[in-house]
This record gives structure tokens, sequence and C-alpha cells, in this order.
């Protein structure tokens, strides 16, 4: 997982696909907010712990999709919803 830093609110957790264009919107998104959140590429993992990221983004989203952003492990937002993560961040 990679930080970034900004104002904390809370466990902002992205799960992404390097090559995916609405996982960009939604890190470009959370950066214009300015809040903390670590990412990571999923399909750049290999072996333990791509099998790792990919079992924890199903835990909260057994679709398997991305982007998956999961807010201090309770809030799960699916795909880029801009109005939602506005919501959620504020």
């Amino acid at each position: 997982m990679v930080r970034v830093s900004g104002r904390k609110k809370g466990d902002v957790r992205l799960y992404a696909l390097s090559t995916c264009g609405w996982c960009a919107k939604t890190k470009d998104l959370l950066n214009s907010l300015g809040v903390e959140y670590t990412y990571v590429y999923v399909d750049l993992l290999s072996g333990e712990e791509f099998e790792e990221a990919l079992s924890e983004v199903e835990k909260y989203n057994p679709a398997g999709s991305f982007p998956t952003l999961i807010i201090d492990g309770s809030r799960v937002i699916v795909g880029y919803k801009e109005k939602e993560i506005r919501e959620a961040l504020a």
C-alpha cells in the first residue's frame, strides 16, 4: 500500500488497477479532496500479495470490481461515485 498524505478522515483505502481509468479518476478525486489515504494497484502485485489484496477486496465487494474504496472498514464505495465519495469524506 502506498500512503498519500493529507487531512485525516479515517482509514481510507483504495484498491485499484493501474490500467483503469475510473480508478485513476477516483485517485485524482481523493488527491483533490486532500485527504490521507492508502492505495494499491492490485494488478501490479503477484503471488501471495495479489491473493491477499484480492481477498480483501472481495471481503467488502464480492464482485471483486475496481475501484473499491473502503472507509474505516465499514463504508464501501464501488466504482467512481464522485458525489458519494465527496459526501463520505466531507
